[in-house]
């Protein structure tokens, strides 16, 4: 494709101005419009569309009128409603998965059963349609118990239960917040990798690794959230390692995708823990990690129009080129993230700093007078050439800041050997 062409992203958090900033960088875009996007995205000369990520047929229109190549799908919602199902009725092009490939994320028990179906390891569980079954179901497993809801939960819905009484407790709070079903995992035990897997009908590429940060405070403390940051690349993980979860978890993976005729064209994010046993599956999403987007993209050497352009087009893949740099990003979320956070606080302007990027999230106003519009408000990320250099320099920004309504965590990127200077 020679001429430069206009692209849309569906979504507005900090992965997809990631994702749209890496595509508006690329020689053989235009113009990249993100739909509904955010303020912090003109930053970037990416262009918001007022249009909700939900309004599909507006999607499309859209799409048609400012003849746009192809759309970048973001959020896991759209997806699981059959967002690429529509664009592609109506003679669109749009990068993810359809509606069935995307229970992979929409159901923890279609999931796993895709798991037990094409070998893939993973921890040994049970799902439950009702609560008196899946608290008899307790007994059947050992403590910290996984409860997970089986349902789309913005990466806020497990809790792992130390005891039998906060397991009997959870469940039936879950049930009681209408959940159809839910399922019971054994606790995995070892560290925690985020696998990003290009996929084109069976051929794919892997993006640079991260590891992400669930918990929302310090120590691995506290409710599970989105993520409160990232880092890549991953100097506990050797390559050895990576190999062994290429063989056995991302091949059994794309060769189930294939088997099944799911005809995937999109990315498959692998959330996987290394045990003493070998690499176990947690879960499958059906799109590019929030925060992990934000650390991974700015360390592909490769165009990532060019990766997608040729993915949707099933065309030979170019190989992943990665940059020697390291990429650290904190999360920056309102006071009271994930359960209450605050909204509508002040942030004001963020100073620009030589080195620091800002991926603007959950923000509205306008650049001089930015207000709190969510929970992950947005990251503060760095390329530098180590990670302890860009670990450094992204806390220094932090701490440079003066937002009372606001937290971060401190111990990002512990379990690769950071430390903090107090």
């Amino acid at each position: 494709m020679s001429e430069q062409v206009n692209l849309l992203v569906v979504g507005e958090g900090g992965r997809e101005f990631a994702i749209a900033k890496k595509l508006q960088a690329s020689p053989h875009v235009k113009q990249v419009y993100c739909a509904p996007g955010n303020v912090g995205m003109s930053t970037v000369g990416v262009q918001p569309v007022d249009i909700a990520e939900t309004d599909f047929a507006g999607l499309i229109k859209f799409a048609k009128e400012h003849d746009v190549a192809w759309t970048f799908v973001g959020p896991e919602d759209c997806l699981v409603d059959g967002i690429v199902d529509d664009f592609q009725a109506a003679g669109l092009k749009a990068f993810g998965p359809r509606a069935r490939a995307a229970q992979l994320e929409g159901s923890k028990d279609y999931a796993l059963n895709f798991m037990n179906n094409y070998g893939v390891p993973t921890a040994r569980h049970a799902s439950y349609r009702d609560q008196t079954a899946a608290l008899a179901g307790v007994d059947q497993f050992s403590f910290p118990l996984v409860i997970k809801e089986n349902g789309l939960a913005g990466g806020k819905g497990v809790v792992i239960a130390p005891d039998r009484e906060t397991a009997i407790r959870t469940i039936k709070e879950m049930f009681a917040s209408g959940q159809a079903r839910l399922v019971l995992e054994e606790c995995l035990t070892g560290q925690e990798y985020s696998m990003f897997v290009l996929l084109s009908n069976g051929h794919y590429r892997i993006l640079p690794m991260a590891q992400d940060h669930k918990r929302a405070y310090d120590g691995d403390r506290g409710p599970n959230t989105g993520g409160m940051g990232a880092y890549s690349p991953l100097p506990q993980l050797s390559a050895a390692a990576r190999q062994q979860i290429i063989d056995e978890v991302v091949e059994p993976t794309v060769n189930g995708l294939v088997a099944g005729e799911y005809h995937y064209h999109g990315i498959l994010y692998i959330g996987l823990i290394m045990t003493a046993a070998g690499p176990k599956v947690i879960e499958y999403n059906v799109r590019l990690g929030d925060p992990e987007t934000q650390v991974i993209l700015p360390r592909l050497a490769t165009d990532l129009f060019e990766l997608v352009d040729r993915a949707l087009n099933d065309q030979p893949l170019p190989e992943v080129k990665t940059s020697s740099q390291a990429s650290f990003g904190v999360v920056l979320a309102s006071k009271g993230y994930p359960q209450k956070p605050v909204h509508g606080q002040t942030l004001g302007r963020f100073p620009q700093v030589a080195g620091i990027s800002i991926d603007y999230a959950n923000v509205a106003g306008d650049q001089d007078q930015l207000v709190g519009n969510g929970g992950r408000l947005l990251m503060v990320e760095t390329l530098a050439d180590s990670l302890q250099t860009a670990h450094d320099r992204v806390y220094a920004y932090l701490a440079s800041l003066n937002e009372p309504e606001c937290f971060y965590r401190h111990d990002i990127g512990a379990k690769a050997g950071l430390t903090t200077e107090n």
